[in-house]
């Protein structure tokens, strides 16, 4: 099966222009949630069950069944009942991966009825995109697509997020937060909503202390401050950081933190090439705006940050960093890394770094 062109950015729109339309009362026939990422499905959802049918209607109108549960053959059935005492009758499948010969959904799909709406919850995966079932939901009604972000994604995405709440977020903790919980979106709003409920009433600006007494990541050990210390070269902080990562390494594992220690070079590494084109072909050094489009980052004064950072390190020795570290991400999925465990692995490789 083709691999969907649909970009994070993509699900971003469709989720919005989604719930603006929910709000708005502008239904569809048929909604296909599907994808990898669970978070937006579930709001989009949550949204419909609670907006089409008010709390009265909902008992006689509004039935929510389970994949593994159930076949297709009976969801057709369930879609084809009239609305009790009401204009629209609600059929929620959840877990609709699990759904036996979710193909044969075709047979409603293809000529669904005005009176009812049908919400279909495929995560995970998207369902086969040559089947009649797919088609028929792409022709008679909304078919969103949830895509899990990149890395370099989650920030931007993140920020926008916490901003929409009313709080601005530090740097720091909105780095902790991401290589803490990495890119599932539905993991990070969850450890949010447990923030909300914790923050003082009328807070404003989260930061690195707030995760780490709400969330319980540290403050002193986490991967943007060894980051920091190993670009200033200080080796005896990044040695200590590497020490608590090795006492607590399922809190902090050695892949997350190799990740960390890679992008921070490939930008040193960028910085000092376009710094290289400027000086010997004569190319204008790119505006700090440019910067932040060709680095993914989200603010000038980081990428200033990185243009100062990238005068310590020559390319010569970025670019055997950069060797080091992809030679370490396979030990650290136990490729000739003779039984060493994680803390000395990076030990190891942060040795090797500033002996270069």
């Amino acid at each position: 099966m083709a691999k969907s062109a649909v970009k994070f950015r993509d699900t971003v729109t469709a989720f919005e222009r989604l719930s603006k339309e929910i709000a708005a009362r502008k239904f569809a026939p048929i909604y296909l949630l599907m994808g990898e990422e669970s978070y937006f499905i579930d709001r989009l959802q949550e949204q419909l069950a609670s907006s089409i049918l008010d709390e009265a209607e909902r008992a006689f109108n509004q039935i929510t069944v389970y994949g593994k549960d159930s076949d297709a053959g009976q969801v057709v059935n369930l879609c084809r009942q009239l609305p009790m005492m009401g204009n629209y009758q609600v059929v929620i499948v959840k877990e609709a991966q699990q759904l036996r010969q979710i193909e044969k959904l075709s047979f409603y799909t293809q000529q669904p009825q005005s009176s009812t709406i049908l919400i279909i919850c495929h995560k995970e995966k998207a369902p086969d995109r040559r089947s009649a079932f797919y088609k028929g939901c792409v022709a008679h009604g909304e078919v969103f697509e949830s895509i899990t972000p990149r890395d370099y994604e989650i920030a931007a995405w993140l920020e926008q997020f916490i901003g929409a709440r009313g709080w601005r977020i530090d740097r720091k903790a909105l780095a902790m937060l991401t290589d803490h919980l990495g890119t599932s979106i539905s993991k990070i709003a969850n450890e949010l909503e447990k923030l909300s409920v914790s923050m003082p009433e009328g807070t404003e600006r989260i930061t690195d202390v707030d995760i780490e007494t709400h969330i319980g990541i540290s403050k002193d050990f986490n991967n943007f401050e060894l980051c920091k210390a190993v670009v200033t070269r200080d080796m005896g902080r990044s040695l200590m950081i590497a020490d608590h990562f090795a006492r607590n390494p399922k809190e902090n594992p050695l892949l997350v933190t190799i990740m960390a220690l890679f992008g921070q070079f490939r930008d040193l590494f960028t910085v000092n090439y376009l710094s290289w084109l400027t000086r010997h072909k004569g190319r204008p050094f790119p505006s700090d705006q440019e910067l932040m489009r060709i680095l993914r980052k989200p603010s000038p004064f980081i990428v200033q940050e990185i243009r100062q950072q990238a005068t310590l390190w020559p390319n010569k020795k970025v670019f055997s960093i950069l060797g080091l570290l992809r030679e370490y991400d396979a030990k650290s999925k136990g490729l000739n890394a003779g039984g060493a465990p994680d803390g000395e692995l990076l030990r190891e490789l942060l040795l090797k770094i500033f002996l270069l």
